[in-house]
């Protein structure tokens, strides 16, 4: 007899051989015990984690000679057909290759007769999602009210793709991708049954390439055990599938860790000598700094049940490296997977992955330069009155009529002598200068961080109106912002301004809040800037030689 893979010959016959999908498994066994049976059922899911597989024990359990279980007997004439492909009644259309409405019509007349074998006929659709819109629309009546002794069974790997007509008139089951444990305790199963001999190491290896598909982990043993000889080898497995052995990364990170770009350099190179791929790299080093960034979460993290053979050297490597580094270089590892496509040659780009890491290290604020922070802590000097010199404007070239020298205001000799900002009070002002006094106020209070984001904003809004020694009245339109809460910390960020007052909110017109005042120098900023550009003799040119125009909105003041 010819050798039967692996993913073949140890398909589950029944649902208590399924691993890893329990909550589908423990649902359709209910049903079957209950007999509450759908006429339609949609299994989803990645390639390889039991779609198939599903369908044809749960058309076992409906066909056994035994009667409708959810333990089928697996040795009577129903079940032996079932597993074998060549049963009457049971029907499997692929989709992908048959999706035109021609063969989904071939299939629904096959549905006006009853069972010839079996107690129900099932229609088995896989890669449901491949059917064309007319061959959906041609299934809808049937598959809404089909006769009782039909069922079916959709399968997919895109449930997005199907239409909402066909997804309202099934049980949607989602079969999730496997855990690589689940995955891993499955293979020494298999791995068991077969005599072969396998390191752990190996094993999770195989497990992590599968992606969660349990079909890929076995089809990956097949491939391994050829390759190894019969022997499933850590080394072996990481040559058959091109990865980089996690010695290296550990080397990588350490060099990083320490700040060494030159060893770093060299590591990228003897990778690139061996043949290793820059993408498999960065995923290792993804994978490694994932595992580091946990420990440096939670230390005490530990997994009895598959301890880990690189703990020690991973808990060594979590306290080499500060938390914000770990996640900066695991980001630029994700992103620079993306770069490998458009660099001159993938190493190229691993390596300045790897260097971008020590530029944004250096430019961290604790290694600032000494002049910068030189600059930063040098005390400022405060003027006194008796220092203040004439500031003399300069005297235009094409007018020789001498200008008066400006004189600076006074300065307040001393800050630790005046810790609140003392503004010339609102009575000494006639009504056309309260706009410019509540502007300059608002732009005081603007420095103070512990005002919050709507009591500024409510400040901006609002127009004062008149003012008494106790009471400032204003104006507002918006009066959403209008609100007790806000209203009091605005009459406490003032105080500390030195203006113990109480403020009075009116709903009204605004024309000469600081908002509008803000909104009208950028627009004067904004015309002034167009105006320049467009009074340019070079612009000009362009314009008049090219019939060149300006794009809108394009011109930005500096």
């Amino acid at each position: 007899m010819s050798y039967l893979v692996l993913a073949r010959h140890y398909r589950p016959k029944t649902f208590t051989e399924m691993v890893g999908q329990s909550h589908v498994v423990q649902a359709l066994r209910n049903a079957l015990v209950s007999k509450r049976l759908h006429h339609a059922y949609l299994f989803t899911g990645t390639r390889g984690v039991g779609k198939t597989t599903v369908s044809r024990i749960l058309a076992k359990s409906l066909n056994c000679e035994t009667g409708i279980t959810d333990q089928p007997c697996g040795v009577c004439d129903a079940c032996v057909a079932i597993d074998s492909g060549r049963f009457v009644d049971y029907t499997e259309l692929d989709a992908a290759s048959n999706r035109s409405v021609d063969e989904v019509q071939a299939l629904l007349e096959q549905a006006v007769y009853k069972p010839v074998q079996g107690r129900f006929k099932v229609f088995m659709i896989d890669e449901v999602h491949m059917l064309t819109g007319h061959a959906f629309n041609a299934m809808l009546k049937t598959l809404e009210e089909p006769p009782e002794y039909l069922k079916f069974v959709l399968a997919t790997t895109d449930p997005q793709k199907v239409p909402v007509t066909v997804l309202s008139r099934c049980l949607q089951f989602n079969l999730r991708p496997m855990a690589p444990e689940t995955i891993m305790e499955h293979l020494i199963h298999v791995l068991g049954q077969e005599n072969i001999q396998s390191e752990t190491q190996a094993l999770r290896l195989i497990a992590r390439a599968a992606r969660g598909s349990m079909r890929d982990a076995l089809s990956l043993c097949d491939q391994a055990i050829a390759y190894g000889n019969g022997a499933l080898k850590e080394q072996t497995i990481q040559d058959m599938l091109g990865s980089v052995d996690q010695s290296h990364v550990f080397d990588l990170i350490d060099a990083m860790a320490a700040g060494d770009v030159s060893t770093v350099v060299q590591i990228c190179e003897n990778l690139r000598h061996m043949g290793l791929s820059a993408a498999s790299t960065l995923e290792e080093l993804s994978f490694v700094l994932q595992r580091m960034a946990v420990l440096q979460a939670v230390p005490s993290v530990n997994d009895q049940d598959n301890p880990d053979p690189d703990a020690q050297r991973l808990q060594a490597l979590a306290q080499s490296m500060a938390k914000d580094e770990t996640h900066l270089l695991y980001s630029m590892c994700l992103n620079g997977r993306n770069e490998l496509a458009w660099a001159p040659d993938e190493y190229s780009a691993l390596v300045m992955v790897l260097l971008r890491f020590f530029v944004f290290k250096s430019s961290d604020s604790s290694t600032a330069s000494p002049a910068l922070e030189k600059k930063t802590l040098k005390t400022p000097e405060v003027v006194t009155p008796s220092e203040t010199k004439p500031i003399t404007a300069p005297v235009a070239k094409q007018n020789n009529v001498p200008v008066a020298a400006v004189v600076a205001p006074s300065i307040a000799p001393s800050i630790q002598k005046l810790p609140v900002r003392e503004m010339t009070p609102p009575s000494m002002f006639i009504a056309s200068e309260l706009g410019e006094f509540w502007h300059d106020s608002v732009l005081a209070m603007s420095s103070e961080k512990s005002i919050q984001a709507m009591t500024r904003e409510l400040a901006m809004q609002i127009q004062m109106q008149s003012q008494t020694a106790n009471v400032w009245s204003f104006s507002i339109a918006r009066e959403s912002l209008n609100t007790d809460n806000h209203r009091q910390r605005l009459e406490e960020a003032l105080a500390l301004q030195g203006h113990a007052i109480r403020l009075q909110i009116d709903a009204g017109v605004v024309t000469d809040s600081p908002a509008l005042r803000i909104q009208d120098a950028q627009a004067k900023k904004q015309k002034q800037a167009e105006d320049i550009i467009l009074g340019d003799p070079s612009v000009q040119q362009l314009m008049q030689t090219y019939g060149a125009k300006i794009v809108p909105g394009s011109i930005k003041p500096l």
